[in-house]
């Protein structure tokens, strides 16, 4: 089979390797496609996210989807959880495999991820996609999943009001899923001229530009002084997490979705404490590729929309460039094409 590896920060090779062997209770699943996500990005450009760092040559990119190979699911499409909780630890039995301390995470560490024809991974984390799906759809599944445990986080109620502070595909879904939650006001707050117009295409009532320099002006204007009962944050920068602090109500919600490319964050502390706001962090998912695959189903979030570059596994470098210079959207690469 023929694989993508990160050798060092900018450094991604297509090469002939061994197909993999599945082992107890895995299948064979021929990748059909593959999003590049912020985290991949870190890699690709730092070689390291946070604490974890590029021991030797590994393959990226956890947002996947494929066709088991063999068995008696040979031929179904899948979406593939990336997220190999222990299943056994405190936090899996409390249902927060999300928090797993021993999970092992697909494109993370020495843990190869989907960017490969070939994977041998667990049944039980293998999600049948409907056939109106097409394989970008069903790779979008994951930052879907992503934006929808933060969006349960928040705990938004109907009529509620809220700030999306980050507008890449993860905030975008979240843009949506705040109208489908019956939110009256979403604001879109995005330094990309076209991503901002991506936000105001998918639904934003108000979208802002995050660099501008009334842009607290504008967001208290916006709001008519009250601040949004929730602030999500999905840049992963401290510009966007004091611009969520900013933007929420006394009494309202925070949460910090995004990932930062180093192992500190900070924001104006004293206006947090002074407003009594809720500040939540969330990591990842929990199960949500079932509700998932029914939201998309049923049209109350448009996935295909948000994928603006689909390239072939040999021009994985092109893919990565192109995602790292942030010139689209969600970059999809096809390894099985």
């Amino acid at each position: 089979m023929r694989a993508a590896r990160l050798h060092g920060p900018g450094d991604v090779r297509v090469a002939d390797e061994p197909a993999p062997v599945p082992g107890a209770d895995e299948v064979l699943v021929r990748v059909t496609a593959v999003g590049l996500c912020g985290s991949d990005l870190h890699w690709f450009s730092a070689g390291n996210i946070g604490d974890a760092t590029l021991s030797s040559p590994l393959v990226l990119g956890h947002e996947f989807a494929g066709v088991i190979q063999g068995g008696p699911d040979d031929g179904v499409r899948v979406a593939v959880d990336p997220a190999r909780p222990c299943g056994v630890c405190e936090e899996c039995l409390e249902g927060n495999r999300n928090l797993c301390p021993s999970v092992v995470f697909a494109g993370h560490g020495t843990n190869d991820g989907g960017l490969r024809e070939l994977v041998a991974w667990p049944t039980s984390l293998l999600h049948r996609v409907p056939d109106s799906f097409s394989d970008a759809d069903a790779a979008m599944l994951e930052p879907l999943g992503v934006a929808m445990h933060a969006m349960d986080l928040a705990g938004l109620r109907i009529g509620a009001t809220i700030a999306v502070v980050g507008c890449g595909p993860i905030g975008l879904c979240a843009v949506q899923l705040a109208h489908a939650a019956g939110a009256t006001q979403v604001i879109a707050v995005e330094p990309l001229e076209h991503r901002r117009q991506a936000a105001a295409a998918v639904g934003a009532d108000v979208v802002l530009d995050s660099e501008a320099e009334d842009v607290l002006d504008l967001l208290a204007r916006t709001t008519h002084g009250r601040g949004v009962d929730v602030a999500l944050e999905v840049a992963g920068n401290d510009d966007a997490v004091r611009l969520a602090v900013m933007a929420a109500r006394p009494g309202g919600t925070v949460v910090l979705a995004g990932i930062p490319a180093t192992e500190s964050t900070s924001f104006p502390a004293a206006f947090a404490r002074r407003k009594g706001l809720t500040i939540k962090m969330s990591r990842r998912m929990k199960e949500m590729y079932p509700r998932a695959t029914a939201v998309v189903d049923r049209g109350l979030v448009d996935v295909r929309s948000l994928v603006s570059h689909t390239l072939p596994l040999d021009r994985s470098l092109e893919a990565f460039r192109a995602a790292d210079e942030r010139v689209g959207l969600k970059v999809i690469v096809t390894p099985s094409a």
